[in-house]
C-alpha cells in the first residue's frame, strides 16, 4: 500500500510539473505575443512554414464553433476534471505525462476564454503561430502532441490500469 501511495505521489508530482512549466510556456509566449505582434505584422520564422501573426479566435481549431464559445469553455472545463481524474486513476508514467499537457493545452486556451470573456465564457483564444492553413498557439501544440501520443500508448498497449496488467500478464502467461 505505502508503495502504491508513494507511486502515486510522484505521478501527481510529474503530473503538476509538467502542466505548470507547459502552462506557463503556454501563457507567457501568449503575452509576448500579444505585445510583439499587437501592430497586425506578421513575423516570418520558416518561409511557407511557418509565420508569427496575432490572432484572438473565439472557436475551436480551424475556428469552428466559434459562435458557441460558451460550450467550448464548458467542454474544457470537463476535460480539465477528466484529465485529473484519469491521471490519478492510472498506474502508468506515460499516461501521466500525457494526461499533464492534454491539461495544460486544455487549460491554457480555457484561461485565454475566460480572461478576454465578454459575457459568459465567450472570451477568445489568444492564437499566434501561423502555419498557413491555421493559426494556433502553444496550448494547442501541447494538445496535438498529447493526442498523438495517447494513439502511440494505445496502439504499444501501454497499460492503464493495474487491471490492463494484470490481464496483459496473464495473456502473456497463456501465451
Amino acid at each position: 500500500m505505502k508503495n502504491n501511495q508513494r507511486r502515486l505521489r510522484t505521478r501527481a508530482a510529474v503530473f503538476a510539473c509538467i502542466a505548470i512549466v507547459a502552462l506557463a510556456l503556454d501563457q507567457l509566449t501568449k503575452a509576448w505575443a500579444q505585445s510583439a505582434l499587437a501592430d497586425g505584422r506578421t513575423v516570418r520564422v520558416i518561409p511557407g512554414v511557418l509565420s508569427f501573426t496575432l490572432v484572438h479566435n473565439p472557436g475551436a481549431s480551424l475556428g469552428m464553433g466559434s459562435t458557441m464559445t460558451w460550450l467550448i469553455s464548458l467542454l474544457a472545463i470537463a476535460a480539465c476534471v477528466a484529465l485529473v481524474v484519469l491521471a490519478i486513476r492510472t498506474i502508468s508514467m506515460r499516461w501521466t505525462v500525457v494526461f499533464a499537457f492534454a491539461f495544460a493545452g486544455a487549460l491554457g486556451n480555457l484561461i485565454d476564454r475566460v480572461a478576454y470573456a465578454e459575457g459568459f465564457l465567450n472570451g477568445k483564444v489568444v492564437d499566434f503561430l501561423n502555419y498557413g492553413w491555421s493559426v494556433g498557439n502553444v496550448a494547442d501544440v501541447f494538445l496535438m502532441f498529447a493526442g498523438i501520443a495517447a494513439v502511440l500508448l494505445l496502439l504499444s498497449g501501454e497499460p492503464f490500469s493495474q487491471k490492463d496488467l494484470d490481464e496483459a500478464a496473464d495473456e502473456a502467461k497463456t501465451a
